[in-house]
């Protein structure tokens, strides 16, 4: 089943629609999917159907629901389909997600500690808090912003899925662990420490990438109907 949510971002009710069929699709077994009415694939749905007004719900290419409908409802609305099964795979909408959201944090909080080393020239000075601070900034603000933004705003522009749960929590911690590592490592003057750090950075960034290249590679795919479409199961 096939499950369609039109929305805008400059509509003040769909993040709160979005929630609900986020819900619903955690627990059914369908194919949801955003879609941005300024998008073509969402203004071509609303060419055809003749739509007015968002957020609209759509399955299987029929108008079923106009405007925010309650969990019960949304659940109605989809009961023929099974009870969902494990997975990982997800559309990206406007919400933005946990690990999205965890990963931008961290990526401000790592903004904030390289800032504080400044006074003491961490970033420019001849000390031995230069590397730390360095690698705070480059391993941890820069790398985490990457990491919350691309996997939030690449499946949603390009229409695909990407991999999230437990593998993005567990890419995000790698990539901590390897960070404060390698903060230790030069800290304590251990090779070792540094290099069993970057070790675990370096995991954090190839999973980074293993989540992202079917993404990307996908995103030229044409599918009749919904972009990024599969025929895995959800």
């Amino acid at each position: 089943m096939r499950v369609q949510l039109l929305v805008s971002d400059w509509c003040p009710t769909c993040p709160q629609a979005e929630r609900i069929w986020r819900e619903v699709a955690e627990q059914r077994d369908i194919r949801f999917e955003v879609l941005d009415v300024a998008q073509a694939e969402g203004r071509e749905l609303v060419g055809e159907l003749r739509i007015r007004t968002i957020p609209s719900v759509v399955i299987d290419g029929v108008l079923v629901a106009v405007g925010v409908v309650g969990r019960e409802k949304a659940l109605q609305l989809v009961a023929s389909a099974p009870q969902r099964r494990p997975g990982a795979l997800r559309f990206v909408g406007m919400t933005m997600g946990a690990s999205s959201r965890a990963g931008i944090l961290g990526a401000m909080a790592y903004l904030l500690l390289s800032a504080a080393a400044l006074p003491f020239g961490g970033l420019a000075g001849d000390t031995a808090l230069r590397p730390v601070a360095l690698h705070v900034f480059g391993l941890g603000f820069v790398t985490f912003m990457i990491y919350g933004l691309g996997e939030h705003m690449l499946p949603r522009f390009t229409g695909q899925r990407i991999l999230m749960g437990p593998v993005a929590w567990g890419q995000q911690a790698l990539a901590h662990l390897g960070l404060w590592m390698i903060a230790g490592g030069f800290l304590l003057e251990s090779r070792g420490v540094v290099l069993a750090g970057a070790v675990s950075a370096w995991s954090g960034l190839l999973i980074f990438a293993v989540r992202l290249l079917p993404v990307v590679w996908g995103a030229g795919e044409v599918h009749a109907g919904v972009p990024g479409e599969s025929t895995e199961p959800v």
